[in-house]
């Protein structure tokens, strides 16, 4: 008997193997530099690796408690305290979770209904429409673009025609993924203000909150007059402590939003990472030097990475954060398809990038852009900034 043909759920048709998949089996066959997938190449603080170890070796092997345990929800209560002045309560406003996508999940699964609409800013990390897909709920996007001095930029009246009576939530990432942007203390007002208005929720992604360049500040949305009852923050560590494999992430907030998508949750992963969390408690509570010495050799990497990728010719955008850097590849190729570039670059040079149409619910609006990670030791960014250009020269 044949398998059958239609077994994939119509609200996850079109999310099938992600680019990130199809890309790092490329740089494998062709043995590129991967320059795609935003995982660092080092491996985290020393403390935080030996708390682990000790941590296994002290049996700390099953399951922690449902919301996380309690070493690590007070690190991050405490961590929330000491640098945004927050206040929360360990016990009924934080939940550890599966990475801050399982978070994602939980958040959107737990809290939206059949038809409901979400406001998301495009382009965006590619589990946000696949979360909302899941929970039968729609993505409405407001497209970030560069303006004429290269900073990527929303329309306020687009974010304002974006609500309808089915809107329910605005899901914001900052810093963002992939353009590597900041929102400002002006923007952020902004959404605040049609949240507020329309009497919306709020879900924010911020993961890269700790990877802010040129002497930016990180402003949690959750801050802003009226915000800190109506937003569900997300974060995690593994972008700042390099344990993207350990998946140990969190939410806090008001405890009716932590509820929500604790009980969505709960039926995913349920719990993971024992033995990890006390290390990632380790993690939150490095002194000042340890986030300001990552912070540094990332804005040298970047740096080194924008430098290569101007020389070649493309139309470069500094990111303000994260671990990446976009461009537009129309003065090498005035076709303007990242997919079709980003899967000829391995043959060209040797180097790998992610086409940035894949972040758009519209993707004609990045259809000419492809995003390069630079969370890589100097020596890689060399080699492929040397690859590059020998690749382009001819």
């Amino acid at each position: 008997m044949a398998a059958p043909t239609n077994a994939i759920s119509s609200r996850l048709t079109g999310f099938g193997t992600t680019i990130f998949a199809e890309m790092s089996a490329l740089a494998v066959e062709t043995d590129a530099i991967n320059l795609g997938q935003g995982f660092p190449d080092t491996d985290g603080p020393r403390e935080v690796l030996d708390a682990a170890i000790t941590s296994i070796n002290g049996g700390l092997n099953q399951y922690p408690p449902l919301p996380g345990m309690p070493v690590l929800r007070e690190a991050i209560a405490a961590h929330q305290q000491r640098f945004y002045d927050i206040e929360l309560d360990p016990a009924t406003e934080i939940v550890v979770t599966a990475g801050a996508t399982e978070a994602l999940a939980g958040a959107l699964l737990g809290m939206l209904d059949a038809g409901d609409e979400v406001i998301v800013f495009e382009p965006m990390y590619d589990s946000y429409r696949a979360g909302i897909a899941m929970a039968d709920a729609r993505a409405v996007p407001v497209l970030l673009a560069p303006d004429i001095d290269g900073n990527y930029v929303f329309d306020p009246a687009e974010l304002q025609a974006a609500v309808t009576s089915r809107t329910k939530l605005v899901l914001l990432n900052t810093p963002h993924n992939p353009t590597g942007k900041v929102f400002t203390s002006e923007e952020l007002q902004l959404i605040a203000d049609v949240v507020v208005e329309h009497d919306l929720i709020a879900v924010t992604d911020e993961v890269y909150e700790h990877l802010v360049f040129d002497g930016r500040t990180h402003i949690p949305l959750s801050t802003l007059p009226g915000m800190a009852e109506r937003t569900l923050t997300i974060s995690s560590g593994g972008k700042t402590f390099h344990t993207t494999g350990w998946k140990i992430g969190w939410m806090s907030g008001p405890a009716p939003l932590v509820a929500a998508a604790r009980t969505a949750k709960q039926f995913l992963t349920f719990v993971n990472g024992a033995p990890l969390q006390p290390a990632m408690a380790v993690g939150l509570g490095l002194p000042n030097s340890y986030f300001a010495g990552m912070r540094a050799g990332l804005q040298a990497t970047r740096d080194r990475l924008v430098e290569a990728l101007d020389s070649v010719g493309f139309i470069t955008y500094t990111p303000e954060a994260s671990y990446f850097v976009t461009a537009d590849i129309r003065p090498l190729d005035p076709a303007g398809s990242g997919v079709d570039f980003c899967r000829q670059l391995p043959h060209r040079c040797g180097v790998v990038a992610i086409p940035n149409e894949v972040f758009y619910a519209r993707p004609e609006n990045g259809r000419h852009m492809v995003r390069f990670a630079f969370c890589k030791q100097m020596h890689v960014i060399e080699a492929a900034a040397e690859a590059l250009a020998k690749g382009f020269s001819t």
